[in-house]
């Protein structure tokens, strides 16, 4: 029997910022706006494979993920063309000054690449560059 579904449509990410968030997608990932909803504190981004939904939280209400301890995002984990395509966004993102959790290295000793940083709003991000 196929699959019910038929691939990811969008995803929707909460950050205290959603402006900062939605920056950091446009400026450092080159996403484009697709929408924005003022009035339910959202902008939509895309990079043309994938749209997401990014919500401001209530401020008053907003604590950090703990991946290790809540349920939810773990992380979102988005491709990246090349090996020399993941270094110069290393860094590019190293000199706006974006958080790098681990600079590009190899997934489990194979040809595979990736990193994590943080954006703004804290959301853990890897960008992988798979092998083959």
């Amino acid at each position: 029997m196929p699959p019910t579904t038929h691939g990811l449509h969008h995803l929707g990410l909460a950050t205290p910022d959603v402006e900062a968030t939605a920056a950091f997608f446009v400026e450092h990932l080159d996403f484009e706006v697709r929408a924005r909803r003022p009035e339910k504190r959202a902008i939509f981004v895309s990079d043309g494979s994938i749209t997401l939904t990014l919500w401001e939280l209530l401020a008053d209400q907003t604590r950090a993920f703990d991946r290790f301890a809540n349920a939810g995002l773990h992380h979102l984990a988005l491709k990246v063309g090349s090996d020399a395509e993941l270094d110069a966004l290393h860094e590019r993102l190293a000199a706006a000054g974006i958080e790098i959790q681990t600079p590009p290295e190899s997934l489990g000793g194979g040809p595979t690449r990736h990193m994590f940083v943080f954006e703004p709003g804290g959301l853990r991000i890897e960008l992988i560059h798979p092998a083959g």
